[in-house]
């Protein structure tokens, strides 16, 4: 039945999708392509080879728990960011426009999965444990929008993005209690980095413009993944 009702939503996007035009932005060259995939490739390789070794340790030196969060966590950031190479490197077509919803919505996961492991570390704390349901349940209504109406509330999305990613504001006093002050630092400049990308994923005339752009996902990405080892197993 939830099969079903996955597809019914994924076909009707995607009769949506076909009555517009193909919105992928401006074409890019050659050596922004290049640029582009060179980026993405390092963060793939990295993300692939630190999740693995986070979810090692994970596994023989913390509780279920800390383990569950860094299965998510590492299994987040590994398909963000490769279904982000997938679709930023495929040529202009109407399967770009189809994985064009899974990288948008991916960015949803990632978000979610992120904070997972900082918050099942507090989970005692409804206030913590609200938050964590609460941006759960806001990536997945994030994902539904992104299969349903693809490229019809993109600056939506952007927003979006920014209040899940710094809605753990809300929570900063009972989360400091759970959580080296290292972490919280790392974790502040991450978001920094990441909101401060969001002027070049916008500024679309600046060549070289997505590299740069995924250029500060990938380093945001790096930071935070920091702040997770140092979170994990304190």
């Amino acid at each position: 039945m939830m099969w079903m009702i996955a597809e019914t939503i994924f076909f009707q996007g995607f009769a949506t999708a076909m009555t517009d035009q193909f919105r992928f932005g401006r074409t890019y060259d050659f050596h922004e392509l290049v640029a582009d995939g060179i980026v993405h490739g390092i963060g793939v390789v990295f993300a692939l080879i630190g999740a693995t070794a986070l979810i090692f340790y994970a596994t023989v030196w913390t509780s279920y728990a800390e383990m569950a969060a860094a299965w998510i966590y590492g299994l987040g950031l590994v398909i963000a960011l490769a279904v982000s190479f997938t679709y930023n490197m495929w040529p202009h077509s109407r399967t770009k426009w189809i994985l064009r919803r899974f990288d948008h919505s991916a960015i949803f996961v990632l978000i979610a999965a992120t904070y997972t492991p900082f918050l099942v570390k507090g989970a005692h704390d409804w206030v913590i444990l609200s938050l964590l349901v609460g941006i759960w349940a806001t990536a997945f209504v994030g994902i539904y929008l992104k299969c349903r109406y693809p490229g019809r509330y993109d600056r939506l999305a952007i927003l979006l993005y920014l209040a899940m990613g710094w809605s753990g504001a809300m929570a900063l006093g009972p989360i400091s209690q759970t959580l080296p002050s290292i972490t919280l630092l790392l974790i502040i400049i991450g978001g920094c980095i990441y909101s401060a990308g969001v002027i070049f994923h916008v500024w679309e005339r600046l060549r070289f413009q997505n590299a740069i752009w995924h250029g500060f996902v990938v380093t945001a990405a790096a930071v935070h993944y920091s702040a997770v080892v140092t979170a994990i197993g304190h």
